[in-house]
């Protein structure tokens, strides 16, 4: 197995990235593939019953030795697939994933199907999501805020929205002491409807009493004390806040960089802040790196604000001249230009 990295380190940049899109298509083709068979065999039962298997999914799992989560995405996707033989077709074109048709398959009637099939071509899981939501809406989970036993941490959990089963007094038992805390589960924001979302997050004790102070202070404000009209001012607050510090909003703006006697150039390589404040909403708070191809990167966290042309060779900290990057685009563009940065362990060569 050693020669198989060997033999892809051994390509050239070119050839690498055509193998793997090779590979790609060849494990999308086996995939298709496995799910249409497990389709025949879900139809046949007494086949895998009499190889000594209960179900579809010991079948998978011991005799295929798949994980519990590929066995599940499978066999629901093989289900989808008989239902609707569409589904084969678009899993074979790489348009939906195994999760999009696990996620929409028990929601697909023959009336919606092509269309709820066509608007999850090429989504991401946060819009599939979204599109469940709007399928099948649900109603918005009640208010709570309770103590979580002792192992945990007490969680705060609340609807996007206002519920109208929220309680404005709910009673929380003082939390455990921190020596019995243990590692909080994942966070959760989930559609449940169009324009609805159910948000839930684990919180320790001092964090759970500020809600609490703000459900008395703004009672005239918020008369039920609902967490979830909290949370919305408090995020909106800290949003404000954090969109001030990072692009610059001021009621008395700088001046700008003051040019070095002698030079082209501005003192300092940061933007001014007028100039941030445009460039983020230019480029919609996304990277702006576009491939050759023409595809644009998708990031939008660890951006930078980055020099077209470097600050090193004159470039000025203009509107024009600035534009977003994700932190391995800020760097892939830079080492084009001066070439690849040289690691902290890595040593200079000896001179001839």
């Amino acid at each position: 197995m050693t020669n198989i990295f060997a033999t892809a380190a051994a390509l050239a940049d070119r050839d690498l990235l055509a193998r793997i899109e090779v590979l790609a298509g060849k494990e999308r083709e086996a995939l298709v593939e496995l799910v249409a068979h497990l389709a025949a065999l879900d139809s046949r039962p007494a086949l895998y019953a009499a190889q000594g298997y209960g179900s579809l999914f010991s079948y998978c799992t011991q005799a295929l030795h798949l994980s519990e989560d590929a066995a599940c995405n499978r066999i629901e996707a093989a289900r989808a697939c008989r239902r609707f033989p569409l589904i084969i077709e678009l899993l074979a074109s790489g348009e939906v994933t195994l999760t999009a048709v696990r996620l929409l398959g028990r929601h697909l009637t023959p009336e919606n199907h092509r269309a709820v099939l066509d608007r999850a071509k090429r989504r991401s899981r946060q819009q599939i999501d979204a599109l469940v939501a709007e399928v099948a809406p649900r109603p918005d989970v009640p208010t709570s805020v309770r103590r979580l036993p002792v192992s945990t941490v007490p969680s705060f959990t609340a609807a996007s929205a206002p519920a109208t089963s929220a309680s404005s007094e709910p009673a929380v038992a003082a939390g455990p002491s921190p020596a019995a805390l243990v590692p909080a589960s994942r966070p959760i924001i989930q559609p449940t409807a169009p324009e609805r979302y159910r948000v839930q997050f684990t919180i320790g004790r001092d964090t759970h009493e500020k809600p609490r102070r703000l459900q008395a202070l703004l009672r005239r404000e918020i008369p039920d004390g609902d967490p979830a009209a909290i949370f919305d001012r408090a995020v909106t607050l800290l949003l404000e806040k954090v969109e001030n510090k990072k692009l610059g909003a001021t009621t008395k703006p700088r001046p700008h960089p003051v040019i070095r006697p002698g030079t082209d150039r501005p003192s300092s390589r940061d933007a001014p802040r007028a100039v941030k404040r445009v460039v983020w909403r230019r480029d919609a708070g996304q990277c702006a790196y576009v491939a050759p191809d023409g595809r644009r990167c998708s990031e939008k966290t660890f951006l930078e604000f980055h020099h077209v042309q470097p600050y090193a060779l004159k470039g000025p900290p203009t509107v024009d001249n600035i534009s977003l990057r994700c932190w391995r685009h800020n760097q892939y563009e830079a080492e084009l230009v001066f070439g690849p940065r040289r690691r902290p362990h890595e040593t200079a060569l000896p001179g001839p």
